[in-house]
């Protein structure tokens, strides 16, 4: 099931700000180990909202209040599924294979927070966009600068965890698995197709059923997505300097 079970009614998010779901991601952080997949992507997000906040409050973008709930109904679906996954409850299939494969010995970290930037982008972000609008009595014309604002701070976020998280100073050999793999996931194409989301789901806006059916079909295909980019990559180097041969779970 996807997470468009409360439409026609957008989801409320508390206060309406972005800071406490910062905030939230702080708490979750703190509460994982640092090689957990879900905080390896939780730390890259982080910053961020952190940095989301800094540019609201120095007024860089056109319209704040509709920028600053865009913010916080996207970095909520996030902390959503953190606790739905904690009490048991149903993830969106998008979320599903970073949980399921958050200690999987074989798969590398930029995996894990490529892999959560998928999900959130792709499914996530196109949610978040129609509740805002929908809450706000917004076109979606009306987001698009801002929209493209946030997608500069994205761009940034990308490049670093590349930088980061890549193995070695520089890893050109297009015969390694894990560049093969992550050089066929893109944010630009990733921003690119929320936002055609965004505007397939706000068309179908009136028309509940197939705005279901839209929904649950994207979050599908954001899952399938993130499942490949999971792909086990059997030999790699663990943290201790072990191959990561074992099975998951061993």
């Amino acid at each position: 099931m996807t997470s468009v079970e409360q439409m026609p009614a957008p989801r409320a998010v508390p206060g309406g700000r972005i800071g406490r779901v910062t905030a939230r991601m702080r708490e979750i952080g703190a509460a994982l180990p640092p090689h957990d997949g879900v905080a390896v992507f939780n730390g890259a997000y982080l910053s961020v909202t952190e940095e989301l906040e800094r540019r609201l409050r120095r007024g860089h973008f056109e319209d704040r209040g509709a920028t600053g709930e865009l913010g916080a109904r996207f970095a909520a679906r996030y902390t959503d599924a953190v606790e739905a996954e904690r009490h048991g409850g149903e993830l969106p299939a998008c979320w599903r294979p970073l949980f399921r494969f958050r200690r999987h010995p074989s798969v590398h970290p930029l995996q894990f927070a490529l892999a959560g930037i998928n999900a959130h982008i792709g499914h996530d972000l196109p949610l978040a966009l129609l509740d805002t609008c929908r809450a706000r009595g917004a076109e979606p014309e009306e987001l698009e600068a801002d929209f493209e604002r946030i997608g500069e701070l994205l761009t940034g976020l990308e490049e670093r965890i590349r930088e980061d998280l890549l193995p070695g100073p520089d890893l050109l050999d297009i015969a390694d698995p894990l560049t093969h793999l992550v050089g066929s996931w893109s944010l630009d194409r990733a921003r690119g197709g929320a936002w055609a989301a965004f505007r397939a789901l706000w068309g179908l806006r009136a028309f509940g059923d197939l705005l279901e059916e839209m929904a649950e079909g994207l979050d599908a295909t954001v899952g399938l997505a993130g499942r490949c980019l999971l792909t086990p990559l059997r030999g790699r180097r663990g943290p201790a300097g072990r191959r990561n041969d074992q099975a998951y779970g061993g």
